[in-house]
């Protein structure tokens, strides 16, 4: 099993569980991590999800020995399995948050630029070296200008090299920074902030968010004018939220 899920209480906890290669990305990981990311869209109760790594290490990148094998023929189509994981976290309508630690290489610091949150260890390493290995840093790579700006996503790509958890909270990537082992109490923190709020309002926000950063302003206002309607809907007043608070 190359995908460790866990469902309990309406947060999955989905957890990459290759340790002994760092968490290192081949097909049938991806292929089994997107199903896992699809199959808990059938979750009627889920409010959160949490995706993370075992080992000592949030996820090395791409198995290199399976990008050494790729040719011209068949290079996009491993390519392609990266961005249908990252789709896969787009889409599912509750936040998802991802929980980094050790090293966030390549593929995977796409796949944490694909979650809506991210909070990392002290001491973590993200890059994205593929320059250095002869290929483009392609697919959802184009998530980091809107996460941190074009100037230090270009820093990242072009150089290849490497920026610790701190450098990555200063640039936009991370939302929170801790020690490692204080890393799960401040993701159950997070957590019990995202199940505080209202779980419809929740899905509407992120649709919203993901439209923001890929819409002209215009068709943003307007959509974000019609979610506002609609949260109305059915007689489904703010007015009738609080009294039931109040009781």
């Amino acid at each position: 099993m190359l995908v460790d899920v866990k469902v309990e209480g309406g947060v999955a906890r989905i957890f990459l569980n290759r340790p002994e290669k760092v968490n290192a990305l081949h097909s049938a990981f991806l292929d089994e991590l997107r199903a896992s990311f699809e199959k808990l869209k059938e979750e009627k109760h889920l409010r959160v999800a949490i995706l993370g790594g075992h080992g000592k290490a949030f996820c090395g990148g791409a198995d290199v020995a399976e990008l050494a094998a790729l040719n011209e023929s068949n290079a996009a189509a491993f390519v392609e399995r990266i961005h249908r994981v990252c789709a896969a976290i787009r889409e599912l309508p509750v936040p998802v948050v991802a929980r980094l630690h050790g090293a966030v290489i390549g593929a995977g610091m796409e796949i944490a630029a694909a979650c809506d949150l991210r909070i990392a260890a002290e001491g973590t390493k993200l890059a994205m070296p593929e320059v250095r290995l002869g290929i483009p840093s392609v697919v959802e790579a184009a998530l980091l200008p809107r996460l941190m700006g074009s100037g230090r996503a270009a820093w990242l790509v072009l150089t290849g090299e490497a920026i610790d958890a701190r450098r990555a909270g200063e640039w936009g990537f991370v939302e929170e920074i801790h020690p490692l082992s204080g890393l799960d109490a401040a993701l159950a923190r997070l957590v019990q902030s995202l199940l505080a709020a209202d779980a419809v309002a929740l899905a509407a926000q992120k649709r919203l968010l993901q439209l923001w950063d890929e819409a002209p302003l215009a068709t943003s206002v307007a959509e974000s004018l019609r979610a506002f309607a609609r949260a109305y809907a059915g007689g489904n007043t703010i007015s009738s939220r609080f009294k039931a608070k109040d009781h």
